[in-house]
């Protein structure tokens, strides 16, 4: 999620799986919200590490270890919503990542990579997938989703 880049903030960062663009906020309705609900709690809640930063183009990020549940769970939201894949479609491959910093001069994201190596590794248990929408500036969280457990 684009926030300023602020490396104390690490994990504080909202981390939503599976971290793709979703359907539009208007279609998200309550149907959509227990089918979501469903697919979700067919996947276990799993631990993660975090040992180093990566970059795309003008971001920076941190990569899962393992990366496969968050693969498994984008599939599994992408085969019940074939006509929304994971950003639109756009890449041939979906890197699972937690985004640090976005948007910020080279310069930025070098300082903000320096400030992190200290604080690594990261590690985490996920157990719920928080559906965020966008409001045309932020980030807001929708609705959360427990991994593991029947609605």
């Amino acid at each position: 999620m684009p926030r300023r880049a602020d490396p104390c903030r690490g994990p504080a960062i909202p981390a939503p799986a599976p971290g793709f663009p979703f359907l539009p906020a208007g279609r998200i309705d309550g149907a959509v919200r227990r089918a979501l609900a469903e697919v979700l709690a067919a996947r276990p809640a799993f631990a993660v590490r975090f040992e180093r930063c990566h970059r795309f183009p003008g971001v920076l990020y941190l990569a899962p270890e393992p990366d496969g549940p968050f693969r498994e769970l984008t599939e599994a939201v992408a085969e019940r919503w074939p006509e929304a894949p994971p950003f639109g479609g756009r890449f041939d491959e979906v890197v699972p990542h937690l985004t640090v910093a976005q948007g910020h001069d080279e310069a930025a994201l070098a300082d903000a990579e320096a400030a992190l190596v200290d604080s690594m590794p990261v590690t985490a248990r996920v157990s719920s997938v928080a559906l965020l929408v966008h409001d045309g500036t932020r980030w807001h969280e929708r609705v959360s989703f427990a991994l593991g457990q029947a609605p």
